[in-house]
């Protein structure tokens, strides 16, 4: 078993229920990262059994959001053995505030169909370009080997944390 499978996405984003758009972080490198998020009928961008297009916009910042909260975490001397495979998903370290990001442009976005309940989104990001606090990135969402969304966007970290 692997880090990631063990990492909860709370320790890693900013955002808390009923915002979460990702169930887990599968990759992560300098340039990219992987999320898998199980489309649900009770989520706040769900209605009639579909995902609106807002959830996979949302969807896509958070895999960004979560490639960045898991850099931190490590610059901040965050490493495999700080969540042991006995630790069920738990942190085991005391937490700090994962800086805020916002969505500040989207360049072109291509949605081929909104996913429905029950299917399984498996969204990449890559970095194009970082200039200070400033990130363009790619980002594409699949089911299987289907694309059903690709995405241009720029981003902005601040150097906020929630509720400060």
């Amino acid at each position: 078993m692997g880090i990631f499978t063990l990492l909860n996405v709370l320790d890693l984003l900013p955002h808390r229920p009923p915002l979460i758009m990702i169930d887990q972080l599968t990759h992560y490198d300098e340039k990219s990262a992987r999320t898998v998020f199980t489309v649900r009928d009770d989520h706040l961008f769900c209605i009639d059994g579909r995902m609106e297009e807002a959830g996979l916009v949302e969807n896509m910042a958070q895999t960004c959001a979560a490639r960045t909260g898991f850099k931190q975490r490590l610059a901040n001397g965050w490493d495999e053995t700080v969540c042991a495979p006995d630790c069920g998903g738990e942190s085991m370290y005391s937490p700090e505030k994962i800086k805020i990001g916002l969505i500040v442009m989207i360049e072109t976005m291509e949605i081929s169909r909104c996913p429905v309940v029950g299917e399984q989104l498996e969204t990449a990001m890559v970095i194009e370009e970082e200039f200070f606090s400033t990130t363009f990135v790619r980002s594409e969402v699949k089911i299987g080997d289907e694309t059903i969304a690709t995405c241009r966007m720029k981003l902005f970290l601040t150097d906020r944390a929630p509720n400060e």
